[in-house]
C-alpha cells in the first residue's frame, strides 16, 4: 500500500506557495487591518446589520481575480469550466496546505475564500442545471456576475430539513413560494437565493422538496435582519418569502427531488471543510510546540514539562490519524457516487472539526495570556471553526449518518 501523495502534488504546492509569496502576501501587507488584532472590527459594517465591509470584500475579489489570472482559482473544476480537473484528493491536500500556512489573504477562513476556490454552487449547476441555466450561470458564478445564497434551514427546522415548512404551489407558468429561511449565507450580495420548498408529499418525506433559484429582488422577498454570530462579520440573513412568484425555469434539478441538489452542496463542502480544519489544527499544534520550546519559565524551556508535551503529542497523533481519514474519504469520493461514501465524508468532517477546536484551545493554553489575546490568531481560528461542528450538518447528524451505514437503518 502506497501512502505517497500523487507525484504532481508536491511540485504543485511549491508553485502555489511561490504565487502566494509573489502576488498575495504583498497585497495583504497593504491591508493589515484585516489580518491583525483589528480583523473582525475592520471587516464588519457594524452600522449596517453587521455585514462585511464592502472594502474588505473588494480585497477578497482582487485576491480571487489574481488567482484566476494565474490559473489557480478554478483548479478543482472540470476543464470544460475552465478548471484543471483537480480531484477531491487534490483539493483535500491543497486545502490542508493552505490552512496550515496560517491566517492570511491566501485562504481566509471566515469567508471560505481561497486562491483555490471552493465552488459547490458551480458543481450543483453543472450536475443539475438545464443547458439554458448552465449558459446563464456557469461563468457568471465564477466571475461574481451572479451569485446564490443557500436557503435550506428554517426557524423551526435545521438538521431536520425534510420537515421544512416553506411551500411552493403551481401558479400558471410558475410557482408561488411562502415561508421563512434562516442562515442564508451571502444573501447580502447575492443575486439569487437557492430556496428549498415543499412542493408535494408530507412532512418528513425526502421526496417532494424542490430547489428554486429565486431572484433576491423579487416582490415579496425580504431580509429583515442578519444573525450576529460568534465570529463577525455576518452574512447570515433571515429571509422572508411572501407570495414570491418565480417562473417554471427557476427550478434547479427535478421537481420534488431538490434534496439531491442540497446533498451535493453539503458533500462538496464537508470534505473541503475537513481538510481546512485539519490544516488549521496542524498550524495551531506547530505554533504551540514552537512557543513552548522558546518560552523560558522557572529557568527552563516550557517544553520540558510533560503537562505541556503530552497534550500536544495527543493532538499531533490525532492530526495524523485524521489526515489519513480525510485523504481516504477524498480518494473514495473520486471513485464513487457521493451518496455511497457519505459515511466516510461524515467521519472525516466531524473528527477534523473537533480536532481544530481542541488544537486552537490547547494553543491558547500553551501561550497563556498571549494566546487569549487577539494579537495571536488562535481565538479567531477557534471561533471560526467552531461553527463547522454545526453547519453543513451538525456533528450529531453526521455521526447518525455513520450509524445508518453501520446498523443498516433508514435504508431499504
Amino acid at each position: 500500500m502506497d501512502f505517497a501523495l500523487p507525484e504532481h502534488l508536491p511540485g504543485l504546492l511549491a508553485e502555489m506557495d511561490a504565487f502566494i509569496d509573489a502576488e498575495i502576501t504583498p497585497l495583504e501587507a497593504e491591508h493589515l487591518q484585516y489580518f491583525d488584532r483589528r480583523r473582525e472590527y475592520a471587516r464588519t459594517d457594524w452600522d449596517n446589520g453587521g455585514v462585511p465591509q464592502r472594502a474588505w470584500e473588494d480585497l477578497l475579489d482582487e485576491m480571487r481575480r489574481r488567482a484566476d489570472a494565474a490559473g489557480w482559482l478554478r483548479y478543482g473544476l472540470p476543464a470544460r469550466l475552465g478548471g484543471r480537473d483537480g480531484t477531491n484528493l487534490d483539493m483535500a491536500v491543497i486545502r490542508e496546505h493552505l490552512a496550515h500556512r496560517g491566517l492570511g489573504l491566501h485562504n481566509d477562513l471566515q469567508d471560505e475564500s481561497s486562491i483555490v476556490g471552493n465552488f459547490p454552487q458551480v458543481i450543483m449547476m453543472d450536475r443539475f442545471g438545464t443547458e439554458e441555466q448552465k449558459r446563464e450561470w456557469g461563468e457568471a458564478l465564477l466571475t461574481g456576475e451572479r451569485s446564490m445564497a443557500f436557503g435550506l434551514s428554517e426557524p423551526d427546522h435545521g438538521s431536520d430539513a425534510t420537515w421544512l415548512e416553506t411551500t411552493a404551489v403551481p401558479d400558471g407558468d410558475g410557482w408561488v413560494i411562502n415561508g421563512t429561511k434562516r442562515w442564508n449565507t451571502g444573501v447580502h450580495r447575492a443575486t439569487h437565493d437557492l430556496v428549498f420548498a415543499r412542493t408535494s408529499g408530507s412532512a418528513g418525506s425526502p421526496v417532494g422538496i424542490t430547489a428554486f433559484l429565486v431572484p433576491c429582488d423579487s416582490p415579496g422577498f425580504s431580509v429583515p435582519f442578519y444573525w450576529w454570530t460568534f465570529n463577525m462579520p455576518t452574512d447570515h440573513g433571515e429571509v422572508e418569502l411572501e407570495d414570491v412568484w418565480v417562473p417554471s425555469d427557476a427550478v434547479l434539478g427535478d421537481v420534488d427531488r431538490g434534496l439531491e441538489v442540497g446533498q451535493t452542496f453539503l458533500h462538496e463542502n464537508r470534505i473541503r471543510q475537513a481538510a481546512s480544519s485539519l490544516g488549521a489544527a496542524q498550524y495551531c499544534i506547530g505554533r504551540a510546540a514552537q512557543y513552548a520550546s522558546e518560552r523560558v519559565v522557572f529557568g527552563k524551556p516550557l517544553s520540558v514539562n510533560q503537562a505541556v508535551q503530552w497534550p500536544l503529542v495527543e493532538l499531533q497523533t490525532e492530526a495524523q490519524m485524521v489526515r489519513l481519514l480525510v485523504y481516504y474519504a477524498a480518494w473514495h469520493l473520486d471513485k464513487e457516487h457521493h451518496m455511497e461514501v457519505s459515511d466516510k465524508v461524515s467521519m472525516a468532517n466531524y473528527r477534523a472539526n473537533r480536532l481544530v477546536c481542541e488544537a486552537a484551545d490547547r494553543a491558547m493554553q500553551v501561550h497563556g495570556g498571549l494566546g487569549y489575546s487577539r494579537h495571536e490568531p488562535f481565538e479567531h481560528i477557534y471561533r471560526h471553526h467552531r461553527r463547522y461542528r454545526i453547519t453543513e450538518g451538525a456533528e450529531e447528524i453526521q455521526i447518525r449518518r455513520v450509524a445508518q451505514r453501520m446498523f443498516r437503518f433508514g435504508r431499504s
